[in-house]
């Protein structure tokens, strides 16, 4: 694939993965904002190109494109195509955020329910930290 046509790439994605297409896609080009691989004003692929590119529908994309500019991920000009937003790395980190400490309630929930202790749980989640998040 030709890179210097788009300035990123996230990679394939699969119907055989869990969740939605158009899930994957939003959560892939938040991936590379909150990572700093895209950048306040980087242009994105189009619709078409980006569905081509991914081998998905154009409406696929759109959802996906629709949801991140909803969110203040990303903006569209008329005639000039697809950006990220100039507070997209913030609002990508807060979702991410928010991702996170829902999975530590989620976590520290089943825990408790197995019986451990609070030191216990937060041995765990001390050693979550150390090897960050690696299984």
């Amino acid at each position: 694939m030709d890179q210097e046509r788009r300035p990123f790439w996230i990679g394939p994605i699969s119907a055989a993965a869990e969740g939605a297409l158009y899930r994957q896609i939003i959560d892939r080009v938040k991936r590379e904002i909150s990572e700093g691989r895209l950048k306040p004003d980087a242009p994105l692929p189009s619709f078409r190109q980006l569905a081509e590119d991914l081998l998905v529908s154009v409406i696929t994309v759109r959802r996906a494109y629709e949801e991140l500019e909803r969110e203040g991920i990303i903006y569209r000009r008329q005639g000039l195509g697809t950006f990220v937003s100039k507070n997209g790395h913030d609002r990508s980190r807060e979702v991410k955020l928010n991702t996170a400490q829902e999975l530590f309630h989620e976590g520290a929930r089943e825990a408790t329910e197995a019986g451990l202790m609070p030191h216990e749980i937060r041995e765990l989640a001390e050693r979550a930290i150390k090897d960050k998040g690696t299984p």
